[in-house]
């Protein structure tokens, strides 16, 4: 960690990747980017892009949501509601990705921030559990850093079982992302 402080990045909160059992036949209804046409998924990440956008200026997944579908390594589930897209994370799996071989890993979702966020990240969650059987892993990963209380705590009530720890580093000291309130899955690693 003093290696990082030396370049001035200081310690903020825990993050926790998780693992939690996928059941052999999820069955919630999902969606993902790679079975929209082109049309459909350019107007899905510009919105993707709102959804980040609102979470922390500046923060897009664009290229990282493009290069996923690009290279195979896995998909991007999408949860609409009555006002369009309510959700997404970016999932990897596969022995070429970084989730490895019987593993799912939710690289990054994100909520969008409203009076349905917790009802919506609990619909996230069932989609890419649904998302993770259909793609024949047994196992589902999740990052959620600890000052994301109501994220973290979701995780915990949904059998998420702790299987790394890390600590997030930032610079400037600025909780970026990373605060309560917000529905954020990520594991930067």
């Amino acid at each position: 960690m003093s290696l990082y402080q030396k370049f001035g990045f200081l310690p903020r909160f825990l993050t926790v990747v998780s693992v939690a059992q996928v059941p052999s036949k999820a069955s919630a209804a999902f969606q993902c980017l790679g079975s929209l046409g082109m049309e459909a998924r350019s107007a899905t990440l510009v919105a993707a892009r709102a959804i980040t956008e609102s979470l922390y200026p500046g923060l897009d997944l664009s290229a990282e949501i493009a290069a996923v579908t690009l290279l195979g390594l896995g998909d991007t589930v999408l949860v609409e509601d009555e006002e369009g897209l309510a959700a997404f994370a970016v999932c990897h799996h596969g022995p070429d990705s970084e989730a490895g071989e019987n593993t799912c890993l939710i690289k990054f979702g994100a909520v969008r921030c409203d009076e349905h966020a917790t009802q919506n990240f609990h619909r996230l969650l069932d989609a890419c559990f649904a998302y993770a059987s259909h793609a024949g892993t047994t196992i589902l990963m999740a990052g959620a850093n600890t000052a994301r209380r109501e994220a973290h705590a979701a995780l915990i009530a949904r059998g998420f079982q702790p299987a790394i720890h890390g600590v997030a580093m930032h610079r400037p000291d600025d909780p970026g992302y990373s605060r309560p309130g917000l529905f954020v899955l990520d594991d930067w690693r």
